[in-house]
């Protein structure tokens, strides 16, 4: 009888764990992202309350987030002006104008991953007077398997650079991608990204959030350009 017991307390056990597997396996992929943001960097969690939010942006794909599996990334932009022409990548394979900057890496700082991406993207020279603009927060599909959503968090600063630009520093895929920098009228940016929008089957998973972003610049810093 005591062993009968036994066996009947061990296949409770297993059948509680069985049970709770899922939802174990769900909240340890969702953890698996804290050392980069908390970890690494913890006052990069503290900056997304304090900056002034933009817009949150959810694909409709990924719908109801909560079953979903996420991981957040941490991005840096720069929004670098002259008169009427912003610093943008220009991206042949996608058809589109975006802010340079890129990923924060592990234990940076936001603003020295700012100024780290502009040089390397735009070969960017003489930066200076770099300040907060806004955060624009946005959960799209993820395209590996590890994870169904990526939760971008994208860090906009103003900034002052030389309009003479120096070498850049591009990736591998971004010179496949044929990325390249140039200063070009907001207004014609923004014109052109909505062509691609309407028209473009190439149109990456970005450009909702660059237009958004450029016609905010618009907006709200060139009103007396």
């Amino acid at each position: 009888m005591t062993r009968l017991f036994r066996t009947l307390g061990y296949l409770g056990v297993a059948r509680i764990f069985f049970l709770a597997f899922p939802a174990l396996l769900h909240s340890w992929r969702q953890s698996a992202t804290m050392p980069h943001i908390l970890r690494d960097n913890p006052e990069l969690l503290k900056r997304a309350i304090t900056l002034r939010k933009l817009k949150t942006s959810i694909h409709p794909d990924i719908l109801p987030l909560e079953e979903k599996s996420q991981f957040t990334r941490i991005a840096a932009r720069a929004i670098a002006r002259q008169g009427s022409k912003v610093l943008l990548m220009y991206t042949e394979r996608y058809q589109d104008y975006s802010l340079p900057g890129g990923g924060v890496d592990a234990g940076e700082d936001i603003e020295t991953g700012l100024i780290r991406e502009l040089q390397e993207e735009t070969g960017a020279q003489g930066i200076k007077n770099v300040a907060p603009y806004g955060l624009y927060e946005e959960y799209r599909p993820w395209y590996k398997s590890d994870f169904d959503v990526v939760h971008m968090l994208s860090y906009c600063f103003t900034c002052e650079v030389d309009e003479k630009l120096g070498e850049v520093s591009l990736e591998d895929y971004e010179i496949k991608n044929g990325m390249r920098a140039e200063w070009v009228d907001l207004d014609s940016a923004i014109a052109h990204n909505m062509k691609t929008i309407e028209m473009s089957d190439k149109k990456g998973l970005s450009i909702e959030r660059e237009t958004f972003l450029l016609k905010h610049i618009q907006q709200h810093l060139c009103v007396d350009a």
